[in-house]
């Protein structure tokens, strides 16, 4: 196995290990709610779909880790957000469903940790830092710079097409339900409008016939 293809498979082998999805059901009246222990200038990303459950809608909340709100959101049916800790601790994020009376909620979630902000480097604009522009570039460290660079993105592009292919599977259930629930009530409309007409028939059957009874007055 050749330096390129072992830090690809480590790269693949961090991702598939970071990069995982969930299912949790929340109650009606209920909150469900995660934890990620991170330190300062970790990348956090939270990706989540309602997959069943009422107008497939739920309440999030995010929460650093000195209590205050970092995102809140009211009635969405999916949503993805990405930000940086802003300081070590616990973030927790929330799903509640207090609003609905009765219905539970089925959510697919994913919860992404990236790497922190490394000393003398600037991660708000990608620029290179410090180390980047005072350490010597020799042909090692810049073509290991480079293959970093390269399983990098080749693990963002992964992570992205798997959070697609979970939302496109999630999606493609929810539709598929949908499809189900309205064949049904077609079905059922249908059987309804010919028991009714079945029953006109007969009505106007029974009805007609009165008018050629020979009544007998005795």
């Amino acid at each position: 196995m050749t330096l390129r293809q072992l830090f690809t498979f480590l790269g693949i082998f961090s991702l598939l290990s970071v990069a995982e999805s969930y299912f949790v059901t929340v109650d009606a009246h209920a909150e469900e709610c995660f934890f990620e222990k991170v330190t300062t200038g970790t990348k956090l990303g939270l990706a989540f779909e309602v997959a069943e459950g009422g107008f497939l809608d739920i309440d999030i909340k995010i929460y650093s880790p000195d209590g205050k709100i970092v995102h809140e959101g009211e009635r969405e049916s999916n949503g993805r957000y990405t930000f940086p800790a802003s300081m070590d601790g616990v973030y927790t994020y929330c799903f509640s469903n207090k609003m609905s009376t009765m219905t539970p909620k089925i959510v697919m979630f994913s919860m992404d940790v990236g790497e922190g902000i490394k000393p003398g480097h600037e991660a708000a604009n990608g620029e290179e830092g410090w180390y980047a522009q005072n350490l010597p570039h020799t042909g090692e460290a810049a073509g290991g710079n480079k293959m970093e660079d390269m399983i990098r993105e080749l693990s963002a592009a992964l992570s992205g097409v798997k959070h697609e292919q979970d939302y496109m599977e999630v999606r493609e259930r929810i539709h598929r339900s949908i499809n189900d629930n309205t064949n049904s009530r077609v079905v059922l409309w249908s059987v309804f409008e010919a028991l009714v007409l079945v029953a006109m028939t007969i009505g106007q059957v029974y009805y007609l016939k009165q008018f050629f009874e020979v009544r007998r007055v005795v």
